[in-house]
């Protein structure tokens, strides 16, 4: 299915049989990676493509879902409540917490720092990437504490895990389940 530009060729069509990503011609990628409606590429220089939809952050692109984009007393204000299921849209203001912003070309994300991408692996509504020095960066639907920053809030914005280095521990391998996020360590 491509209903939500997941296929990364400009439309929003299924196709039956696969085809080249046109956009990403010319480019040698390591990796690719599926989630539930997006898309990642890695490229072999560890540059990340990606592509898809955005409803909760997971391309790391702007999204009005994820609660870093709204004023803290906008959910209050309005007299709603926020949800980040499938049930009814929520509203955050005027916009609606289910904002969908669909990118159906791979585009390319700029990691925190210029970061090099050695791994990426995308859950169903999130995202991870593990740098070539280590550092692990999660981004997207954060309701199960999937994303691993303490809590369990959305971020259209890739942030590192901090958790790991705390502990004295180097991450070597991420891979994300729909909802969930492994990841393989070892002590430094």
């Amino acid at each position: 299915a491509g209903r939500h530009g997941q296929l990364g060729r400009g439309d929003l069509e299924s196709a039956p049989e696969p085809r080249p990503v046109e956009a990403l011609q010319g480019v040698p990628l390591g990796q690719v990676a599926a989630g539930g409606w997006h898309s990642a590429g890695l490229s072999e220089a560890g540059d990340l493509y990606i592509w898809g939809w955005n409803e909760s952050g997971q391309l790391g692109l702007p999204s009005k879902g994820a609660p870093e984009n709204f004023e803290a007393g906008d959910i209050e204000a309005q007299g709603s409540t926020a949800s980040s299921g499938g049930g009814a849209p929520a509203q955050h203001g005027s916009y609606p917490a289910t904002f969908v912003s669909i990118q159906a070309f791979p585009a390319l994300l700029d990691m925190p720092d210029g970061a090099d991408v050695g791994k990426v692996s995308c859950g169903s509504r999130h995202t991870a990437a593990l740098t070539r020095a280590g550092a692990l960066y999660t981004w997207g639907w954060g309701k199960y504490g999937q994303l691993g920053h303490g809590d369990t809030a959305a971020s259209d914005t890739p942030k590192k895990v901090c958790s790991f280095e705390a502990w004295g521990l180097g991450v070597v391998d991420v891979v994300c389940g729909p909802w969930t996020t492994y990841v393989l360590t070892h002590p430094p």
